[in-house]
């Protein structure tokens, strides 16, 4: 069993109150009290909504089945999965990336799994999931252990910092 959210950092939200100070401050010099307050939230509400979204990913290993964000797939259909360090995350999203690959990354997030797609019927090669504890994840997936695989041998690192 495995169950995280890939939140977003905390510097995020700190770089959102600065930035609606500095538009609230703009808005108070060009049009007036009333109208900055207002223009704040809105703009507030907007972007505190997408930090929220895009941080609401949830990767899960339960009852059989991989579910990341909204897509799932049973176990039984995947394969050696492979706990990557931050180096081969970066090179399996890069250079070393197929198309066809099914990816739930978030940027904050440095290290990842990989798991083949064992299922002639589906195009999808791999799954690439981001993820702040690999090993975790690919131990409830049925893992093992393989060329670019994380060396973090206690797996709680933070890196959402």
């Amino acid at each position: 069993m495995h169950d995280e959210r890939l939140h977003v950092p905390l510097r995020w939200w700190v770089q959102t109150v600065m930035l609606l100070v500095a538009l609230w401050y703009a808005f108070v010099v060009a049009l007036g009290p009333l109208l900055a307050w207002g223009l704040t939230v809105a703009f507030g509400l907007a972007i505190g909504g997408f930090l929220v979204a895009y941080g609401s990913a949830r990767v899960r290993v339960a009852d059989g089945v991989l579910h990341a964000g909204r897509a799932s797939i049973p176990l039984e259909q995947l394969r050696d999965p492979e706990p990557l360090d931050t180096e081969a995350t970066r090179l399996v999203m890069g250079r070393d990336a197929d198309v066809r690959a099914f990816l739930l990354t978030r940027p904050w997030v440095r290290r990842s799994v990989r798991v083949w797609v064992d299922d002639a019927a589906d195009p999808t090669p791999y799954w690439l999931v981001s993820t702040r504890h690999p090993r975790r994840l690919a131990t409830a997936l049925g893992a093992g252990t393989g060329p670019g695989t994380t060396t973090d041998p206690t797996d709680t690192v933070d890196e959402a910092g």
